[in-house]
Parts: C-alpha cells; structure tokens; sequence
C-alpha cells in the first residue's frame, strides 16, 4: 500500500554521496525557500529547526523536479513542487542495504544539525500481496535487516515510524492468523534494538481514522511492544484529516498508557477520496491536497509532531495510472501542489 523500492535500493544507496555533499552546504536554518519571494533556481535549505527539527533531503525526487522544472523554462511548476521539495519527508529504507541508507541519510542529516526521519517497511508477507507486496524472505531475514539499520544509525538523532499497516493487517485479517506469533516477536525485537540507540525515537504504526475504531486495535499494539516504544503513527500514507486523525489517536493512547502519536498530514489537505471503488479509494485518489507542513509544534500535547511520512508525489502503486509503488510521479505531485492551501 505504501511504498516498495525493491532493486531501486541499491541506486539510492549510490546516490546518498550527491546528497551528503549537497546537505553540508545548505544546513542553515533557513525557510526552504518556499515563501513567495523564493527563485524557482534557489537552493532547497532547511526549515527552522525550533518548529521543524527534521532533515529536508536536497537531493530527493521533489528536489530534482523542481531543478527540472526551472531548466525547462517552467518557473510556475517549479514553485509548485518546491512546496513538497521544500519539507522533509520520510525516507523508505530499502530492503538491499538497510546499513548504508540508514547511515547516508542520518550522516546528512546530523550534517545539517538536523534529525533522519526513516520508515522501515520490510515486514514479512507485507501488505497482503497488494501492490506493495513483499518484505523480507522470513523472521532470520528480518532481523538481520533490522540489525542492519540499527548499525547505520548509530548514535545519530533519528525518528522512525516502524512497519506501516504491520499490526493493522493482522487485526482487520489481512494477514493470515498463522503469522501473527512470529510478527508481534519481530515486532518487538525491532523496537528494543532501535531503542538501544542512544537518539533514536520509535513510533509503531497503528492505522487510520477510518479503518475501525482503538478497541479493534490496541491490544495487539500491546502485544507488539507499543510499552517500549515512544509512541505510534497513525494515518501513515493516508488521507484522513488530522482533526479527526487527533480525535482518533488521543482516543488509543487512552488505551495504550497514553503514549504519545505523530500524524501523517502529507496528503490529507483535503481529507479523504469518496468516489470511485471503496476497496482503492487510498490508491492516488484524485482531488488530494498537501496537508500541515512538518512540525513539532502541534495543536496538541500529545501529538509530537506532524509528520510526512509518505513522501508527497510518488504513487501508491499501479492503480488510477499510477507507476509502481513509491515510484515518482510528476503529474500527480503537481496536482498535490497545486490544490494545497499553503
């Protein structure tokens, strides 16, 4: 559902020395040049770090487009995109080289005083043979995957958001019932190795407002080890507003300790899609908008942070003319951009 970047990994493992160069020549604390006055040709910087402590990736998808877009004469588009380019977005850690994209992106960031915000989404039998299907090959693969991303970041800030839709899916019987022991040990075994980092933040993903409600959802989050962690995401890759994201989120942590969220508001500028088939309606549905910009100055105490977890303008897989999941598309980004109302 979310992202898959399968033999892509090892190219954007190769292309993290372009972006460390660039990181370490735009970590001011500037807005990102995404205010009016900002030349479709300026350099993507980094966003205040008091409201938006993340890393903004100046070599991202969003970054090369608006470089295209400029050269192309098309100065409007270029603007447009700057508004996805301009934020940080979550970084999808691949399945090939967990070690050397985990310590590329949170080299940079830490480069630029910033912190890595990553995604690990390589969860056995993952998304239930959707369009993002896949995952390590068993629970020895995973582990050693997550291994490897633990050994990457080492003691450099980090913010994770672990295995979007991993616990959703066995509550709601996506995947088979014969899974579930195995998932809730790898689960927990990711979130005691990522916290046995000396700056790294954990939040385990824990659906959307639309999907059921907490009672459905916590117990599992219990079992998954949500105590050890700093808290969950919720709306991760969808579309939900963050009001109802807050009302929905501050309901589970009742249930879970009070623990504290962050929400995914990427792509929820105009809340979620109606038409069109309701078992794809999160698949590029048109008519979306950009949400809340990143931040950890939040409308409520127990929201951390708005977050964009899924990175605005690469597609939920091949549905509505979309490429494949995680894929850039640059008509759709555009549309994102266009309809936002920052």
């Amino acid at each position: 559902m979310y992202d898959s970047r399968g033999a892509r990994s090892a190219a954007r493992a190769g292309a993290l020395g372009a972006a460390l160069l660039l990181a370490g020549c735009s970590s001011g604390g500037g807005s990102g040049g995404d205010g009016p006055a900002a030349s479709p040709r300026a350099a993507i910087t980094q966003q205040p770090k008091e409201a938006d402590p993340f890393w903004v990736n100046p070599d991202s998808n969003a970054a090369r487009q608006v470089k295209a877009y400029a050269q192309a004469g098309k100065d409007g588009d270029a603007e447009q995109i700057r508004k996805i380019a301009a934020q940080p977005t979550g970084e999808w850690i691949g399945p090939e080289n967990p070690e050397q994209e985990a310590r590329g992106f949170t080299e940079a960031a830490q480069k630029s005083d910033r912190t890595a915000l990553l995604v690990l989404y390589d969860i056995p039998h993952r998304d239930c043979g959707q369009y993002s299907q896949g995952g390590a090959a068993d629970g020895d693969a995973y582990r050693a995957w997550i291994a490897g991303v633990a050994n990457g970041i080492q003691d450099r800030p980090a913010t994770v958001v672990l295995e979007p839709d991993a616990v959703l899916h066995l509550v709601d019987g996506c995947t088979p019932a014969r899974f579930a022991e195995e998932r809730y040990d790898l689960l927990r075994g990711a979130i005691t190795k990522l916290k046995s980092l000396k700056n790294t933040k954990v939040y385990l993903d824990a659906g959307n407002a639309g999907w059921g409600h907490p009672d459905q959802i916590y117990q599992s989050l219990q079992q998954a080890g949500i105590a050890q962690a700093d808290g969950f995401a919720v709306n991760v890759s969808n579309f939900y507003s963050t009001q109802d994201s807050v009302t929905y989120g501050k309901q589970l942590s009742a249930k879970v300790g009070d623990k504290h969220f962050v929400i995914d508001t990427s792509r929820n500028g105009n809340g979620p899609y109606a038409g069109g088939d309701p078992e794809e309606r999160w698949c590029n549905p048109p008519g979306r908008a950009l949400g809340e910009t990143p931040t950890t100055k939040t409308a409520d105490p127990l929201v951390d942070a708005y977050l964009w977890v899924k990175r605005p303008g690469e597609s939920d897989g091949t549905c509505k003319g979309g490429p494949q999941a995680g894929d850039w598309w640059p008509t759709y980004a555009l549309k994102l951009a266009q309809a936002s109302h920052t």
